[in-house]
């Protein structure tokens, strides 16, 4: 009796365990595939259509596993706000690995980065976050306890730390226009602008510095100074 026994319970304890570390891939696939469920719903029927019966519908997942994983319509959008934080954070990570944090002014270059990436990002998502903190404004505390983190670092870093705020916030502005639709620039012209805000050539390295100005306002000026001496 005792060696019959003996016998399954490593089996049974190889099945419990499989089971014990499937249950969080289970958990996490059925988030992923609400998170996009929401935002395809969003998307296509707006903020106010967002509901567990429509996650339920759009994803396959059963109404009463959605309430298991997010409780409330906030905890929905409050996970769609904390995935496409941590995208962005993600994205920042990889940027300022890819260029080298001891470049100066690393930090802003990689958050000017950053919220040009935003502006590819569907429209969709802009909804999510604007419904995520209409529903709940205090989500906005966690959204400038990391801007804060951001602002006191590019001032460390930059020789001019007011320029260095100052294109930080031309970039969050541009981006912020663009996904909420607000922006009256053309793709391209948004993006020239993207382009000089990132070129360091641009700015002065120093306080005494002059900036080099774009080949445009410089090749405008030449032919303007020619006219007059003609």
């Amino acid at each position: 009796m005792l060696s019959h026994t003996s016998a399954w319970l490593p089996e049974l304890a190889l099945t419990l365990e499989k089971k014990v570390m499937d249950n969080p891939s289970r958990s996490e696939r059925s988030r992923k595939l609400a998170i996009e469920a929401a935002f395809t719903i969003i998307s296509r029927d707006g903020p106010g259509q967002l509901t567990f019966d429509a996650i339920a519908r759009e994803s396959g997942i059963s109404k009463g596993g959605l309430m298991h994983q997010f409780r409330t319509k906030g905890n929905v959008l409050k996970a769609l706000l904390e995935h496409q934080t941590d995208y962005f954070e993600n994205f920042f990570r990889d940027y300022l690995a890819k260029i080298g944090d001891t470049k100066p002014e690393a930090a802003l270059l990689a958050q000017i980065a950053t919220a040009r990436e935003s502006t590819t990002q569907q429209h969709s998502v802009a909804l999510a976050i604007l419904a995520a903190l209409v529903e709940d404004p205090e989500l906005l505390s966690t959204v400038r306890e990391s801007d804060a983190k951001k602002v006191k670092r590019i001032k460390a870093e930059a020789v001019d730390p007011e320029l260095a705020l100052l294109r930080w916030s031309a970039a969050r502005g541009l981006a912020l226009t663009a996904v909420f639709g607000l922006c009256p620039l053309s793709d391209k012209e948004r993006g020239r602008l993207f382009d000089r805000l990132l070129d360091e050539d641009q700015w002065p390295s120093s306080p005494d510095a002059k900036v080099k100005k774009p080949r445009s306002v410089r090749s405008s000026r030449s032919a303007s100074h020619s006219d007059q001496s003609a």
